[in-house]
């Protein structure tokens, strides 16, 4: 079992956790920080990383360049979640609620019961200066649920209601109690502003007969973005600029500077053939030689309900990399770019399968298509079977997990040229 993959579920309870903790494994393993508002200096061997609002995280090797061009993985780092709201203290009786709004879009039931934590980043002040840090609570709050008794339709029918229904249940109070004690109790003192979530934390588990399936809270997608950070690490005397880009707020539509709809990795590539010499020509020959994989999860075939599925195109639990197509191109992936794919996973031993939605289903969509507007690379949208997508506990197959670090590691280590409308994998 990935034991690592499960710390990182545990303790990766908001974006800005996420890349604190990809950040602090790509400085143990020898990459060097950039700042957007500083000049790089980067070199041929040189491994970099750039954060962007605290929430999203572009790392990248630099290999030969005798092969200028770009491979790239692209995931996100944001989960569905309850966001809080200033002065969020709601007194019902002796009882203080936490008002809250949700963010993306959320199996919100699932987060009925469960221990539940503040987590996220404040702004402090300090003299004249003003400084973000990313924190968690050091105590639960929990959504209670109506009582069967009192809500005799729970099991047939129930609506939540996002104002009502999923305010935490805070604390115990007197007649005094306010904002100020709230915060000052999760996250400290001389807050002025904040954005802080309610999270599962519950710790991920193995289950099933042979401890084959893993459950956790954010699997999507930083199960993939874990499996990205491991086949970047693993990334030696490979050729070109290997990037493994880690956006925020793809739940929400990438609409923010440090989404995938923003200009984050376009500048970053930029900036990366700037510093090593390469003007605009360079640039742009180099885009038309590169290819992304947006990494993001996929529906399985759910055991208790098949008729969700594509009849033909349903992946399976344990079945491999899930490569993900859609004719009206809610996802990247053509046929050429599929057949790469394909091509660098059988060279690889690495098994993969098809994603096709039900034709009478709306599709989702993620990232590829959207940073397609800013970077015009080819690419194909890929991902991981698992079930209960956007609940607070999500579910996958170990092995499918395993599979994608071996999948995302042959990706980098493959060298792609490119010639008219023919890829030559090597």
């Amino acid at each position: 079992m990935p034991l690592q993959l499960k710390e990182f579920l545990a303790n990766s309870y908001t974006a800005y956790h996420a890349c604190e903790n990809v950040k602090q494994e790509l400085e143990a393993n020898g990459f060097i920080g950039l700042s957007e508002n500083q000049d790089w200096s980067i070199c041929e061997g040189g491994k970099y990383y750039v954060m962007r609002g605290g929430s999203s995280l572009i790392a990248f090797t630099v290999g030969s360049l005798d092969d200028f061009s770009y491979k790239i993985v692209a995931t996100h780092t944001d989960s569905p979640a309850l966001k809080i709201k200033e002065n969020p203290v709601m007194k019902k009786g002796n009882c203080a609620t936490l008002n809250v709004e949700t963010y993306g879009g959320g199996i919100w039931y699932s987060f009925f019961d469960r221990p539940l934590k503040i987590a996220g980043r404040v702004v402090r002040k300090s003299g004249l200066s003003l400084k973000t840090e990313t924190v968690e609570a050091p105590f639960f709050v929990q959504i209670p649920s109506v009582a069967i008794h009192q809500n005799r339709e729970a099991n047939d029918k129930f609506s939540v209601n996002a104002q009502i229904d999923l305010q935490p249940l805070c604390a115990l109070i007197g007649e005094d109690f306010n904002n100020a004690q709230v915060l000052k109790k999760a996250v400290g003192e001389n807050v002025i502003s904040y954005d802080l979530f309610l999270v599962n934390a519950d710790m991920p588990y193995l289950f099933g007969l042979n401890d084959e399936f893993l459950a956790a809270p954010r699997i999507d997608n930083l199960a993939c973005s874990y499996a990205g950070l491991k086949a970047l690490l693993s990334a030696t005397e490979t050729s070109g600029i290997c990037v493994l880009a880690l956006m925020d707020n793809e739940e929400i539509g990438s609409l923010s500077k440090q989404g995938a709809d923003g200009d984050f990795l376009e500048t970053t590539l930029r900036r990366v053939a700037y510093a090593l010499r390469f003007d605009d020509n360079e640039f742009y020959k180099a885009l038309a030689e590169s290819f992304m994989l947006s990494a993001d999860n996929a529906h399985a075939v759910h055991p208790n309900h098949p008729e969700k599925a594509d009849p033909t195109n349903g992946p399976k639990l344990g079945g491999g990399i899930v490569i993900k197509a859609h004719a009206n191109k809610a996802y990247m992936t053509d046929a050429l770019s599929a057949t790469v794919v394909k091509t660098v996973f059988e060279n690889a031993e690495v098994p993969c399968q098809d994603f096709y939605n039900r034709s009478d289903v709306r599709s989702g969509s993620t990232l590829g298509s959207l940073v397609t507007r800013h970077v015009g690379v080819a690419g194909a949208d890929i991902g991981i079977a698992q079930l209960a997508m956007h609940s607070a506990c999500e579910s996958i197959a170990v092995a499918d997990y395993q599979t994608m670090v071996k999948g995302l590691s042959a990706y980098y280590a493959t060298t792609l040229k490119f010639s008219d409308d023919t890829i030559f994998v090597e």
